[in-house]
């Protein structure tokens, strides 16, 4: 959701900021390790906040900024330094067993952006827990839908590289968030955890295939704000995810998104068929026991039920993920700071958008991409990460023709606040 009064709301956060750091002794400062022994749908809260005394406010933020230099088949814009967000986060504990979380974001990202980059603030989430049982819990207000793990677990301080999965962010919509309603719960016993959620919101319209990309894109959906006024279908979009852990083996979670995304219904009257989009995801997050190596992917497999006149560019099958390696090299009082870590890391990347042949012909459709990424990164606190990646991709148009290479080297810095 679009904000208009983007002075007005900057400067009452940075106004609330100041004053909190008027007297250190009133505040005290809840950190959390940016790897924990919780589940995925617990990553709204597991953050480090300031919290006040005697009051139940919280404040907290990450802000993400990188220079890259980046060419494909030969050809380059050159250097680019980029702002890409800053996010702020409020949590009030309003009473026993009630609380509110919120979060603003400044993006200016690109590779998220439809129309090259444009800036723009927006609530990303904003809603109110209520708690009855850890089985059973309510939720209202502009929710992350819980399809696969990194749209609930996305904030740069959490990642050794500087771009988000292509899968969560040119497949998937990276952090789609909508207005809803659902219920979750938590169950803990030794070395195990178990979790749920079940979301009814508003969701995707007809841009998913009505886009100027002529293809069939759900990331479209995020341009379109009155989602979270209104439903294209009338229909809810049904979201739901169960999570398993255990301490020693690791996470995963599978999770279902469906719906009618078009608007087939006016005034009464019957203007469409019904169209669906139906969404699949697994992750599986774990680290090896001794050698501390990290691992962490998720893949998904999108159906959607495109009209039988459109041309097959629109696919109705799509896949991707990613898989992230990192392994910890140095660990402990690295330049004066005493839990710091310097980590190699590797992420491999793969989406087809359209999975299919073409009738015609029976030849394979294009319309996909691969990618390599190594980095090194350099976290002086579990909060704050120094990263250099190198990105080598692959992608091929529809027709299958040769693909365009990319390559450049991407360096940045991410870090709580």
């Amino acid at each position: 959701m679009k904000i208009k009064n983007i002075p007005i709301i900057i400067s009452l956060f940075i106004f609330s900021y100041t004053n909190a750091q008027i007297d250190s002794a009133l505040i005290k400062r809840i950190d959390k390790d940016t790897i924990v022994s919780s589940l995925n749908m617990d990553a709204v809260y597991s953050r480090p906040f300031l919290k006040f005394n005697k009051t139940p406010i919280s404040l907290g933020g990450y802000v993400e900024m990188n220079f890259q230099h980046i060419g494909t088949d030969g050809l380059s814009d050159g250097s680019e330094f980029q702002f890409r967000r800053l996010s702020l986060f409020v949590a009030s504990s309003i009473s026993e067993r009630i609380k509110f979380l919120s979060e603003i974001e400044f993006e200016n990202d690109k590779d998220e952006q439809l129309e090259g980059g444009s800036m723009e603030i927006e609530i990303e989430y904003a809603a109110l827990d209520i708690e009855f049982h850890p089985l059973f819990n309510f939720r209202g207000g502009i929710i992350l839908n819980p399809i696969g793990a990194f749209n609930q677990n996305h904030d740069g301080p959490k990642w050794e590289f500087t771009d988000r999965p292509i899968s969560a962010t040119q497949m998937l919509p990276a952090t789609f968030s909508n207005s809803g309603f659902g219920f979750y719960g938590k169950q803990y016993s030794h070395n195990w955890y178990f979790g749920y959620e079940i979301y009814l919101t508003g969701g995707f319209d007809n841009t998913i295939i009505d886009n100027d990309l002529n293809k069939t894109y759900l990331p479209h959906a995020n341009e379109n704000t009155s989602r979270l006024v209104t439903s294209a279908s009338g229909s809810p979009l049904i979201t739901g995810k169960l999570s398993v852990r255990n301490n020693k083996i690791g996470e995963i979670g599978v999770s279902y998104m469906a719906g009618i995304y078009n608007k087939w219904q006016q005034d009464g009257a019957i203007i469409d068929n019904k169209r669906r989009t139906d969404i699949f995801a697994v992750d599986f997050n774990t680290t090896i026991p001794k050698i501390n190596t990290n691992i962490i992917t998720e893949f998904a497999w999108i159906f959607v039920q495109v009209p039988k006149n459109y041309f097959e560019q629109f696919g109705t099958k799509q896949q991707g993920g990613f898989i992230d390696i990192v392994q910890p090299l140095l660990k402990g009082n690295i330049f004066g700071w005493e839990k710091a870590t310097l980590n190699l890391a590797l992420r491999m990347e793969y989406v087809d958008w359209n999975i299919g042949t073409f009738k015609s012909t029976g030849e394979n459709i294009g319309d996909d991409i691969w990618s390599f990424m190594p980095a090194i990164s350099f976290r002086p606190t579990p909060q704050t990460v120094i990263r250099l990646n190198y990105r080598h991709q692959k992608q091929r148009d529809i027709a299958g023709n040769p693909p365009a290479t990319t390559g450049g080297i991407i360096f940045g810095i991410s870090s709580y606040f």
